[in-house]
């Protein structure tokens, strides 16, 4: 679904771009967690703004209900050269753990490269036949 350009969305769409089922989005509407819209011949639709209300307020509204509180234990301000430090080493991780992870591919990685080098051998005689032709 091409949510780009939309501002009102049918119950069905809603519901798919929150990643509920249309049950729950129908529940919701009824105890008031998330009301739908009426349009003047009584459908139902939703909003854009109800979209980023909803994914902004959605857990607050659960943990309240619950008698529970948010707290936010890693809340550490970092300079932008920090920031860019934690992305780089981040980055690193993550392709280190690609590598290793081709470790149990060495044997076929070395055979296709052997395959590689007799292709490219091949073509250079090719071409060194194809110039005494000439």
């Amino acid at each position: 679904m091409n949510t780009s350009n939309i501002t009102n969305y049918k119950p069905k769409d809603f519901a798919e771009l929150l990643g509920v089922s249309l049950k729950t989005l129908q529940r919701w509407n009824r105890e008031g967690t998330l009301k739908a819209n009426r349009t003047p011949t009584n459908r139902r639709y939703y909003t854009y703004d109800q979209y980023i209300q909803f994914k902004g307020i959605n857990i607050e509204k659960f943990c309240m209900k619950f008698n529970t509180t948010i707290v936010i234990v890693n809340n550490e301000e970092l300079s932008p050269q920090e920031e860019l430090v934690q992305d780089i080493v981040s980055i690193l991780h993550v392709f280190s753990c690609r590598l290793y992870g081709l470790r149990k591919y060495k044997k076929q990685i070395e055979g296709d490269e052997e395959i590689a080098k007799e292709l490219q051998d091949g073509n250079k005689s090719d071409r060194g036949t194809e110039s005494q032709h000439s």
